[in-house]
């Protein structure tokens, strides 16, 4: 787990960029969110965490701003350690799996909110969510 004193300190050869991300699984089936900055590019809903505030912390805050939801019940799932799809930086990103307290509706910082089971070949998944976790998500039997 990311240490608590990670900040959104860009990221540099020796420290990854520390991303807090959500594996929300509804049916079968992996939520992903795109932002207005990418809108082609669907990632986990989370984000940076902010000076001062734990991975846990970023998280619930991340999903309030953007799907206007909080984590139910967040559980480690794994570290992922991948280059960021859009800063192109080494990123260490903690997911969490949890469910939401209601419906997401999305932001206005976000282009889309999808639900896959990751099979989709015209959805292009950001490499960490595509290459790293939908791999363990099928070998857990979590997805459809």
């Amino acid at each position: 787990m990311i240490d608590s004193a990670a900040t959104s300190t860009p990221a540099t050869p020796t420290t990854p960029l520390a991303v807090a991300a959500a594996a929300i699984i509804q049916d079968g089936r992996l939520l992903v969110v795109s932002k207005q900055a990418a809108p082609d590019v669907f990632y986990l809903p989370g984000g940076k965490p902010d000076p001062g505030e734990d991975t846990l912390q970023a998280l619930a805050r991340e999903l309030r701003e953007e799907l206007g939801a909080a984590p139910v019940d967040p559980r480690h799932l794994t570290d992922i350690r991948a280059t960021a799809a859009l800063e192109g930086v080494p990123m260490l990103m903690t997911v969490f799996t949890a469910a939401l307290d209601r419906e997401p509706v999305p932001a206005a910082e976000l282009a889309d909110l999808r639900w896959t089971d990751g099979r989709d070949d015209t959805l292009r998944l950001a490499p960490a969510v595509r290459d790293h976790l939908l791999p363990l998500l099928r070998e857990r039997g979590d997805l459809a």
